[in-house]
């Protein structure tokens, strides 16, 4: 598991050390660099996924186009170099990387491994030196994470059906998620995530998932013949026939991608998702924190950015309900840098989801408009 992200003169930090747990919380104003965290976790991925021999940290891809070295580097502090750590249990991995300002690329200047140097390399596989890849799964594990980013796809009439090497996790915008739904539907998905009741295997594990969140809904993918795409069924009563996905609710294909892509987890995968909120009534919302600390629980490292104090209020009820343990939570809370005031604070949540510290602006909007109403401000 992650248990540390560090970062040095990337985008608005010009150095951070961030603790992460099973499941952690990125919180806080707009733009304070919660997405920040997030798109360093995905350039390691996206290299490493794309270019698999490169020795340069690629800006721009499939994943996330972050534009140019200017772009991603503190203009006050970096100038042409930035560093990405990651501490993964007791193994370090710090990578140094250097480029002009215009450059879409930065070059590997040195990865330190377990405070061993290895200055400006000439060959790397998934951007570690050969001799090391093999004793090191974090770079397998952060290759195939699945990162799902706040503008999800929305209804289409036909999804098409892509070969299981391309879609081997959902997307960034969920455009794979039916391919994987289709191709492993008769997966098993983890223990930890199994609704009892309901067939083991992914395709029926994800309907019953789709049930708890909209009561009575129904998923049916169906393959086109002699066409590589398949079509998506969806209703919301099982007294109805089956609707082409433009027919029912927005926020079932917004959460569709999120829960394939949790259900198609192994334990120890990474899970990076912006805003799983996005469209869901607050009681939806409360749900889906629920969800992913079960997810968490189950042992898939989830990491997630949001606006959204029912999505905490539902991780505090699963904490409270004994299900996961308050020491496999993180939380963090953002503010831009532009004050005296520490960048990032970690709030500490207790067995029985009570938190010990509510900074001003962590989800405190609702009292402060009522205390506006009852005249109290």
């Amino acid at each position: 598991m992650l248990t540390r992200l560090d970062l040095k003169y990337f985008k608005c930090f010009e150095l951070l050390h961030l603790p992460l747990a099973e499941l952690t919380l990125l919180t806080g104003t707009n733009a304070s660099g919660k997405s920040s965290v997030l798109q360093a976790l995905v350039l390691l991925h996206q290299t490493m996924q794309e270019h698999e021999w490169s020795n340069r940290l690629m800006l721009n891809g499939d994943s996330i186009k972050l534009g140019t070295v200017s772009d991603v580097v503190d203009k006050v502090h970096g100038r042409t170099t930035l560093e990405i750590g990651l501490i993964d249990n007791d193994r370090k991995i710090l990578w140094s990387f250097i480029g002009e300002r215009s450059e879409m690329s930065m070059a590997v200047d040195s990865v330190l491994i377990d405070d061993v140097s290895t200055k400006t390399p000439d060959k790397l596989k998934f951007l570690l030196p050969l001799p090391v890849i093999h004793n090191l799964p974090l770079a397998k594990r952060i290759r195939d994470l699945s990162y799902i980013t706040a503008e999800r796809i929305g209804p289409r009439e036909v999804y098409p059906l892509e070969d299981q090497q391309v879609a081997s996790v959902v997307g960034p915008t969920g455009e794979h998620a039916i391919s994987v739904l289709h191709w492993g539907r008769d997966e098993p998905v983890l223990d930890g995530l199994v609704i009892e009741g309901v067939i083991n295997k992914r395709l029926h594990q994800v309907e019953a998932r789709m049930k708890q969140f909209f009561s009575g809904c129904g998923l049916d993918v169906q393959p086109i013949p002699n066409v590589n795409a398949v079509t998506v069924g969806l209703r919301t009563s099982e007294a109805t026939g089956f609707h082409r996905p433009i027919h029912v609710g927005f926020g079932l294909t917004q959460v569709l991608p999120i829960i394939i892509a949790a259900l198609s987890a192994a334990k120890e995968d990474i899970l990076l998702i912006e805003n799983p909120e996005v469209h869901l009534h607050p009681a939806g919302q409360a749900l889906m924190g629920q969800f992913l600390a079960e997810v968490a629980s189950a042992g898939v490292q989830v990491i997630i950015e949001t606006h959204s104090d029912h999505v905490l209020n539902g991780v505090r009820r699963f904490v409270k309900s004994g299900r996961i343990k308050s020491e496999q939570l993180a939380i963090h809370f953002f503010r831009p840098n532009a004050n005296s005031l520490d960048q990032v604070v970690s709030p500490q949540m207790d067995a029985t989801g009570n938190i010990d510290s509510w900074p001003d602006g962590f989800f405190d909007q609702f009292d402060k408009d009522m205390n506006h109403f009852a005249g109290w401000d």
